[in-house]
């Protein structure tokens, strides 16, 4: 039997829930390498992020030890967090970040 002959089964995309949607989204954002240099980052609630979403992300992050979290007036999430131990930077690196202002996110 050829190839031609047989018909493959289309793709199918697997939708993700709105929990992963930001749970990825958050993880990113914390282990982008600008936010690891500076350790913070400040988290922007999408209309797209549900309320039961956004708190349960939000209590899973209060309950993680190392992470201080300040609630901003627009309703964003300001992350900061230690550096852990045997983790360095090049302090050349960390003033050229420091430099340019904000992290992109």
């Amino acid at each position: 039997m050829s190839k031609a002959n047989k018909q493959s089964k289309p793709a199918q995309r697997q939708e993700r829930s709105g929990m992963e949607r930001l749970g990825l989204r958050v993880s990113e954002m914390i282990n982008h390498p600008v936010a690891q240099i500076q350790r913070w980052v400040t988290i922007h609630r999408l209309d797209t992020d549900g309320d039961r979403e956004w708190e349960e992300v939000m209590g899973l992050l209060s309950e993680t030890d190392g992470i201080d979290m300040t609630f901003n007036d627009d309703e964003s999430v300001t992350l900061r967090w230690e550096a852990q131990e045997g983790e360095d930077c090049p302090a050349e690196v960390h003033e050229a970040f420091a430099a340019e202002g904000e992290a992109p996110f």
